[in-house]
C-alpha cells in the first residue's frame, strides 16, 4: 500500500477514509444507478430539467454524492461548454469547489438539525437574490424527511414555483415520511441497492489500487455484509485492511465481523438435514467457541436454506459471483436432493428461532434448542402427506440423508405435521429411513409405533354422577357449589330461559352478554354433570334473569317493607333516614313488634343521641 503521498508542503498527506478517497465525481462513476443516469442524461439533452429531485434509498447508495454530482452538471462550465451537462469528463470552473462542498451557490443543508419552520422561513427569504458566481442556486436538503410539518407547508409554495434561478435537490432514507405535498411538486428517482456482485467488483478495483492483496471469500463476505451499501462495503473495507495489515483473508473478516465459516454453516446444514442431533450441536457448540453469534450462526443457516430453495428453481443462481465454492457446488447439491417441503419446513422453523435466540436470556442455549427442533423434523411428513397415509401409502422420508444410529428422535416430535394429526412417530429399524404403521380410529388417525415398550395401564377415571338440572337456578346452584363465582354472576346477569330438556339447553342472552359465554356454560356443564350438552341460542326472548327476578322481588320487599307500621313509624322517628337493606329472619313474634310499636311512639325516645 502507498503511504507515501504528500501534501504541497511536503509533508505526509492527511490520510482519507475509502468511502472518501473513492467517491464518484460523476455520472459514469455511479455504479448500479443506470436507470436515473438514463433518464437525466435524457433531460439533460432536450432541455427537460426538472426544477426539484427527491432522491431516496437505503443508506450509502449514493444519495449525497449524486445530489452534488447533480449539482455540478447544472452549473457546468468549462473552456468549451456553458450550459448544464451530464458529460463531466473535464472538470468545469465550479466542480471542484461544488464536490468538496464549498460553494457559495450549492447550500447543503441537513434536515435532522435544521427541521424548524425558521430554518425553511430563511431559505425562502434568500431564493429570491440570483447566484453569485453559478448558473443556479441549488439547495441541496438532506434526510428531508425529518423536517417539520410547519416546515414542509412553508416549502410548498416556493418549491412549487421557484425562481427560474434555483433548483431544490432532496435527499432521504424514509419516502414514506415525505409529505406527498411534496413529492408531487418533484421528480422522485428510487436508487437501488447496490448488487453484492458489482460490490465485490469495485472493492477489487479499489484493492488492486491501494496496493491490497484480498481473497475473492474476504470480498464476499464484505459485500454480503454491507446489504447493497457501498459506502459500507467501503468502511468494512478499510477496516479490514487495518485489521490484516494489507492482506485480507477470509479469516480475517469472519473474525473481525464476528460472523460464522460458510463452510462450517454448510456442514452444519448437512447435519440437521440428516437428523444428526449430536453432531449438530457439537458443530454449533464449535462454531460459538471461535466467537460466532448464535443468532448470527440461525441467520447464515437461514440464508443458505434461502440459497438452496433458490437454486432448486432458479439454476442460474449459482453463477452469482459473490458466492464461494462451495455454496455454488453443495447447494446445488442440497436443491437436488431436499424437498420443497423440507427447505420451507426449515425456513419457517429458522426465522422463529432466530427471534427467539436474539430475545432469550441465553441465546446459547436458545439456540441449541432451534437446532434440536430442525433435526428432530428434517424427516417428518406433512400433514397432507400424513392423511394419505390412511390410505396405505408409504412414508417418505423427507427428502433429506437418513439418520445416524442414536441421531433420531426417541419419541414424539412436536412437529408441525405430527401434532396437527396427533401421531406418535418412531424408526422402525437402523439408519436407513424410517417405516410407519397407521391405525385408524373414530377419533383420529395415529400413528403406530413398530416397535413399543410396555407400558403401566392407566387406570380410568370414574365416570361422574349425573346431576339433575331443570332450571337456571339449578345451574347457578352448580357453579357456587364448584365456586366459579364468575360464572354464576353472568348466569344470573345475562341469560334468560327458554326450555331445558334433557341435556338440551336452550337460553336468550342479554344485549351485553359476553361472546365467549356459551362456550364456556357448554365447558363447565360437561364438567359438572359429566355428561355433554347442546346449548343453543333461541330466538325466542325468553324469560327474566334471575338478576331482574331478584330485583323484582326486592323492589316488592321494600314496598311491603315501607308499608309495615313499625317501619313507618322508624322512618318517621328518624328524619332523613332510608331502607338500604331487608332480612327476614325466620320468624318474628307478634309482641315484640307490639311492644317495639309503643316504644316508638313514647315522645322521649329520639331526644337524646344515648336513647337510640
Amino acid at each position: 500500500m502507498d503511504t507515501s503521498a504528500k501534501d504541497d508542503t511536503g509533508r505526509p498527506a492527511a490520510y482519507r477514509v475509502l468511502a472518501r478517497k473513492y467517491r464518484p465525481r460523476d455520472f459514469s462513476g455511479l455504479i448500479g444507478q443506470e436507470p436515473m443516469v438514463r433518464t437525466l442524461t435524457n433531460a439533460f439533452s432536450t432541455g427537460r430539467i426538472a426544477q426539484a429531485w427527491m432522491l431516496t434509498g437505503v443508506r450509502g447508495v449514493g444519495k449525497t454524492t449524486t445530489a452534488r454530482i447533480l449539482a455540478r452538471a447544472l452549473n457546468y462550465k468549462s473552456d468549451t461548454t456553458d450550459q448544464p451537462s451530464v458529460d463531466l469528463a473535464i472538470p468545469g470552473v465550479h466542480c471542484e469547489a461544488i464536490m468538496e462542498g464549498r460553494h457559495v451557490d450549492v447550500i447543503e443543508m441537513d434536515a435532522a438539525s435544521h427541521t424548524g419552520i425558521d430554518d425553511i422561513r430563511e431559505i425562502i427569504e434568500q431564493v429570491r437574490y440570483a447566484p453569485v458566481s453559478a448558473r443556479y442556486k441549488v439547495y441541496i436538503i438532506d434526510e428531508v424527511h425529518m423536517l417539520s410539518n410547519q416546515a414542509f407547508n412553508g416549502l410548498l409554495k416556493t418549491l412549487e414555483e421557484p425562481p427560474p434561478h434555483v433548483k431544490f435537490i432532496f435527499a432521504t432514507t424514509e419516502i414514506r415520511k415525505v409529505p406527498i405535498t411534496i413529492l408531487s411538486r418533484c421528480q422522485r428517482f428510487d436508487l437501488r441497492r447496490i448488487d453484492a456482485a458489482l460490490i465485490k467488483q469495485h472493492l477489487a478495483h479499489i484493492g488492486e489500487l491501494e496496493g491490497v492483496q484480498a481473497e475473492d471469500d474476504a470480498l464476499a463476505m464484505i459485500a454480503r455484509t454491507a446489504e447493497g451499501s457501498m459506502r459500507d462495503a467501503q468502511s468494512i473495507f478499510d477496516q479490514a485492511i487495518a485489521h490484516s495489515s494489507g492482506q485480507v483473508t477470509a479469516e480475517t473478516v469472519r473474525d473481525m465481523l464476528g460472523l460464522a465459516d460458510r463452510a462450517r454453516i454448510i456442514d452444519l446444514f448437512a447435519m440437521l438435514m440428516k437428523g444428526d442431533v449430536a453432531a449438530a450441536l457439537g458443530e454449533y457448540r464449535a462454531q460459538y467457541d471461535a466467537g460466532a453469534d448464535p443468532a448470527t450462526v440461525l441467520t447464515e443457516l437461514a440464508d443458505f436454506n434461502h440459497l438452496v430453495t433458490r437454486m432448486r428453481f432458479v439454476p442460474s443462481a449459482a453463477d452469482d459471483p459473490s458466492l464461494s465454492q462451495d455454496e455454488r457446488t453443495r447447494g446445488l447439491e442440497f436443491s437436488q436432493t431436499l424437498s420443497v417441503r423440507v427447505l420451507s419446513r426449515t425456513w419457517q422453523m429458522l426465522l422463529k428461532g432466530i427471534s427467539e435466540t436474539q430475545t432469550a436470556n441465553r441465546p446459547i442455549n436458545a439456540g441449541e434448542m432451534v437446532l434440536i427442533r430442525l433435526a428432530h423434523a428434517a424427516s417428518l411428513p406433512t400433514l397432507d402427506e400424513a392423511l394419505k397415509m390412511l390410505d396405505g401409502a408409504p412414508v417418505p422420508t423427507g427428502g433429506g440423508a437418513p439418520r445416524p444410529n442414536g441421531g433420531g428422535p426417541a419419541g414424539p416430535s412436536g412437529g408441525p405435521a405430527a401434532s396437527a394429526v396427533g401421531s406418535s412417530y418412531m424408526p422402525s429399524g437402523g439408519g436407513g429411513g424410517q417405516t410407519m404403521r397407521l391405525v385408524a380410529s373414530q377419533a383420529a388417525p395415529q400413528f403406530e409405533p413398530a416397535a413399543v415398550m410396555a407400558e403401566p395401564a392407566v387406570p380410568e377415571a370414574e365416570p361422574q354422577p349425573t346431576v339433575s338440572v331443570r332450571t337456571i337456578a339449578d345451574i347457578v346452584a352448580l357453579a357456587d357449589s364448584h365456586r366459579d363465582m364468575a360464572m354464576k354472576v353472568m348466569l344470573k346477569q345475562y341469560v334468560r330461559p327458554v326450555r331445558i330438556e334433557d341435556g338440551k339447553l336452550e337460553v336468550a342472552l342479554t344485549s351485553d352478554a359476553p361472546k365467549t359465554l356459551l362456550p364456556e356454560l357448554n365447558t363447565r356443564m360437561q364438567t359438572w354433570t359429566g355428561r355433554r350438552w347442546v346449548i343453543s341460542v333461541s330466538r325466542e326472548e325468553g324469560g327474566s334473569t334471575i338478576a331482574e327476578v331478584e330485583a323484582v322481588k326486592r323492589e316488592n320487599a321494600m314496598m311491603d317493607a315501607r308499608a309495615d307500621p313499625a317501619v313507618a313509624a322508624i322512618l318517621a322517628r328518624f328524619p332523613g333516614s332510608k331502607i338500604i337493606d331487608i332480612r327476614i329472619p325466620d320468624a318474628v313474634a307478634v309482641e315484640d313488634a307490639d311492644e317495639l310499636t309503643d316504644m316508638l311512639a313514647d315522645p322521649g325516645i329520639g331526644d337524646d343521641d344515648d336513647d337510640i
